[in-house]
């Protein structure tokens, strides 16, 4: 068994993979840190988990006792957290958050298993992508390994509310969200560097904008994008490229027809259509944000690291009504 800790247990990633890992045939949860929670039963703030577990929260962190540690804080806690705790070496890490994910001065591999599986199975320590990133980046990934992405990328991304966090906020607030849309940062969001960083690893060079738009969504779970690429290649050509580069993919699969979100919620899947209209191809890719877009990346990795089947604890099923 894989002896697990989680870190930042008490928010929606947290509980997601406390969920993911209670069901997983290989997985064993040592310790569910949160310290504002330490002591309280783990159902009683993860309220899906009744009858599940009597799993508690502690403020504890054993590290010696477990093979693998999830970071589930926010962005930019993971580095500080390093700085003032040790990990013993032997002791793998997977970073939930984005303080990891450019290439730097650090030896964390890019946790996206379909271009760095390789990589991922010999890694000692992940930087789980983004949920955007994720997302566009498997939209546009086959592109890029054909060299189509020569002109600016148009991108339009919606996400639910459950990617803002736990934490309440003005733009998370039901009365605000509810019947309502909006958008963010656009052209400037953080997910922007490790979309390039992967694009550039299977293009070679990229000189184009990605001018990304996200929008907040009136719902609670997946990302839905739409993706632009100006290309005077054929359209059958492109997709029988997408399926070829994706056909040994786990969870990633190329289909035939117009998607639509239901069709991810609640799995780890990432599904991709191509409609072509003149010189443009129009890439829709979706997934679910808190699973495929976080822990359930990450448990795909940790399957990976640990040299088990990726699939394991993954085996999910969309609500289609």
């Amino acid at each position: 068994m894989i002896k697990v800790g989680i870190l930042g247990a008490a928010g929606y990633t947290g509980g997601e993979l406390i969920r993911l890992l209670l069901d997983h045939p290989e997985a064993d949860i040592i310790f569910a840190n949160s310290e504002s929670n330490a002591g309280n039963p783990v159902a009683e703030v993860h309220e899906g988990l009744y009858g599940e577990t009597d799993l508690k929260f502690t403020d504890a962190m054993p590290f010696e006792d477990v093979d693998v540690v999830f970071f589930c804080f926010g962005h930019g806690k993971s580095e500080a957290f390093l700085k003032e705790h040790t990990i013993p070496e032997n002791v793998k890490i997977i970073d939930l958050a984005q303080d990891f994910r450019i290439k730097g001065d650090h030896d964390y591999v890019y946790g996206l298993p379909e271009i760095n599986k390789v990589d991922i199975q010999k890694a000692q320590h992940i930087a789980n992508p983004g949920c955007f990133a994720t997302c566009i980046q498997l939209g546009l990934l086959p592109a890029a390994k054909m060299g189509l992405l020569k002109y600016d990328v148009s991108v339009n991304a919606i996400t639910g509310s459950t990617g803002a966090g736990q934490k309440p906020g003005a733009t998370t607030h039901f009365s605000w969200r509810n019947n309502n849309l909006s958008i963010y940062k656009p052209f400037t969001h953080q997910h922007l560097a490790e979309i390039r960083q992967s694009l550039i690893q299977l293009q070679g060079s990229l000189d184009v904008d990605i001018d990304f738009i996200p929008y907040r969504g009136d719902f609670t779970r997946g990302i839905f994008a739409t993706e632009v690429i100006r290309t005077k290649a054929y359209a059958d050509e492109v997709i029988a490229a997408y399926k070829e580069f994706y056909k040994d993919a786990a969870f990633t699969h190329y289909v035939d027809k117009p998607l639509d979100l239901k069709q991810v919620v609640n799995t780890n899947k990432c599904l991709i259509h191509i409609d072509a209209f003149d010189n443009k191809l129009l890439v829709t890719s979706c997934i679910d944000n808190l699973l495929k877009g976080a822990v359930g990346q990450a448990v795909q990795n940790m399957n990976l690291m640990f040299g088990i089947d990726e699939r394991l604890g993954l085996n999910l099923k969309a609500s289609a009504f």
